[in-house]
């Protein structure tokens, strides 16, 4: 971390700040994935289903992301510090309990409470690397830490996840958030500046009430039809309230006079096509190491542990581009980054598809691992700064949230429709090929877990094609961007 100057104008203890936030951030995302190893673990404890499984991370990015914008704003108005330390005292205390359930609702309950307190922390963090770094090489180097550190954060999780799994018991992947959160939320009453916005403090509860149960009504249709079908009537039935709420929710955005989703801040075309490719990102790339993560230990026998190092690659990429993406964002821009690196993130995906219960880890899935990551890095921060490109003081909060509540929503959505997708494609191909004998399951999984990379695939090549459309932005305007918030 640089060592802090005394600049007039600049926080002395801005890089301390810094370091404080990348400790929660990593922390937050940390938590998408590190028990994505434990779930074999705890499917078997707690005695989930294969249709239910997906709820231990879905609960958690659902309810993430759609509480981030209210996050965003309850930041903005009451304290980005006070909310920060509120956030990380309560991502404490539901990890906790996630370690200690005794039940699969428990867990869910858990992993939902995770995501409320998840959604005050996160865009809290962001919005305080907004306002604290007002010098714009500075401020580019504190979001290529930010970056790097949300790129690659979900790697390492898997590792630590399965190192937590193997040698101690998968409710540690929950607990071991509590002493970090504590120490975190310490340093942070010590060096933070608080910091908010003026204006009317009115709250959109319409707009929250709607926009989460719409959220949850289209997840929990995803779910439904991994079990009752496509075509069932249940299945429809949510999927039709989920569109009627969601549609509700854009009608009172338009006409309440604070809105949770200002429309200001969405129609900007490099903010909305910066939120629309994170959202489809999200969605590509997190259900990746949900079934990655399946096909290594359930497939080829990878302790958890050595599951986990597999993903090590995947974090090293990460690091390593993510430095040259910031370096390179000043100099050429952000569209000759993100749309390269979303095409590598597809080819990545698409060369997963080669897998089967017979192929080997060099062969076949470090190559996927290595191209995804480095294409992924020259996304993470590019985005980062289209997704903030010309936005007020007051519209800070929301901004920085509506980044990770895309991605967080995307997640969700995707891991809940492609769970869906590999779990019909499994039965499918089971039904067909009743002559493998006791091999069937192996090559069924397998098989449902390739047509979900496929799918990813075709995600992440959709999201080039948005952002070439949307962002219209070069490296001068990225400077502009900044100069202007530092204004601010």
């Amino acid at each position: 971390m640089p060592k802090s100057v005394a600049i007039p104008g600049l926080d002395p203890n801005r890089w301390r700040i810094l370091g404080v936030i990348a400790i929660a951030q990593l922390m937050v995302v940390l938590d998408s994935s590190i028990v994505n190893i434990a779930i074999p673990s705890a499917t078997k404890d707690l005695g989930i289903s294969i249709a239910n499984r997906q709820w231990i991370i879905t609960a958690y990015t659902l309810a993430f992301g759609s509480l981030l914008l209210l996050g965003g704003r309850i930041g903005d108005f009451v304290g980005r510090k006070k909310i920060f330390i509120i956030g990380l005292i309560g991502f404490a205390g539901a990890s906790a309990l996630g370690g200690i359930a005794s039940t699969q609702h428990l867990l869910f309950a858990a992993r939902a409470l995770q995501g409320v307190f998840g959604a005050l922390l996160a865009p809290a963090a962001l919005s305080i690397v907004s306002v604290t770094f007002t010098e714009p090489k500075e401020r580019a180097k504190a979001f290529g830490v930010y970056g790097a550190i949300s790129g690659g954060g979900a790697a390492i999780g898997l590792i630590l996840g399965g190192f937590l799994t193997e040698y101690f018991s998968w409710r540690w992947c929950l607990g071991v958030n509590v002493p970090i959160a504590i120490i975190a939320a310490i340093l942070a009453t010590l060096v933070v500046k608080e910091s908010k916005s003026g204006g009317d403090h009115s709250y959109d509860m319409p707009g929250v009430i709607t926009a989460t149960a719409g959220l949850f009504s289209l997840v929990y249709g995803f779910n439904r039809a991994a079990t009752n079908g496509w075509g069932n009537t249940s299945t429809l039935a949510f999927f039709v309230v989920a569109l009627f709420l969601l549609l509700a929710f854009v009608r009172i955005e338009l006409k309440v006079a604070n809105p949770l989703l200002p429309m200001r801040v969405l129609l900007e075309r490099n903010r909305g096509g910066s939120y629309l490719g994170s959202l489809i990102v999200g969605a590509g790339l997190f259900s990746m190491f949900l079934f990655l993560g399946l096909y290594l230990q359930t497939v080829l026998g990878y302790s958890p542990l050595k599951s986990g190092f597999a993903f090590l690659p995947f974090t090293a990429g990460i690091i390593i581009f993510a430095g040259i993406a910031s370096n390179l964002l000043p100099k050429i821009g952000p569209k000759p980054l993100m749309i390269p690196g979303l095409l590598m993130g597809s080819i990545g995906l698409l060369l997963l598809t080669r897998i089967t219960p017979d192929t080997s880890y060099v062969a076949h899935v470090l190559p996927a691992l290595l191209i995804m990551s480095s294409g992924m890095a020259l996304v993470f921060i590019p985005i980062s700064t289209t997704s903030l490109h010309g936005v007020g003081n007051r519209d800070a909060g929301v901004a920085s949230a509506l980044i990770n509540t895309s991605q967080q929503i995307g997640g969700s959505l995707g891991t809940a429709l492609l769970n869906t997708v590999a779990a019909t494609a499994s039965a499918s191909y089971a039904t067909a090929h009743t002559d493998l004998g006791e091999k069937m399951n192996l090559y069924s999984a397998t098989h449902g877990f390739t047509i979900a990379f496929t799918v990813s695939a075709a995600l992440l090549a959709i999201g080039a094609v948005v952002l070439a459309l949307f962002i219209n932005i070069g490296k001068e305007s990225v400077v502009e961007t900044e100069d202007a918030v530092a204004m601010q």
